[in-house]
């Protein structure tokens, strides 16, 4: 299906604090995150590229050794392998990554949650 509307995707915790809705299509991902008040992606890697913009709030993303706040419109890019973590600045916040190759640990549980009419819909 090529059109979502974040409303009808369901969302699934990821961390404490962090809910994800994830399409995807044969090679990308996209990741709408919703960060609550001090929610905190730790720092991990894998082998996925991944960009992103914040679309509202703050986070602080480290990236590496670069450690930055960041706020609505501010764009970034992951390398695969590298090192990173996100937390939301002073209340919650909303971040689209873009992922390439598709995340399988995501894709699982997209398609777990998929409203039934949606997938009438494919």
């Amino acid at each position: 299906m090529p059109f979502y509307q974040v409303s009808d995707i369901e969302p699934f915790e990821l961390l404490p604090g962090l809910r994800i809705r994830a399409p995807f299509g044969e090679h990308l991902m996209l990741s709408y995150l919703e960060f609550d008040r001090d929610a905190v992606v730790p720092f991990h890697s894998h082998p996925h590229e991944q960009g992103g913009i914040v679309l509202q709030g703050k986070v602080e993303l480290t990236i590496g050794d670069d450690a930055r706040i960041v706020g609505p419109g501010s764009l970034y890019i992951v390398p695969p392998n590298a090192p990173h973590r996100a937390a939301s600045v002073d209340g919650p916040a909303g971040v689209l990554d873009v992922v390439s190759p598709v995340r399988e640990d995501y894709a699982e549980k997209f398609n777990k949650y998929i409203h039934p009419e949606s997938k009438d819909r494919k």
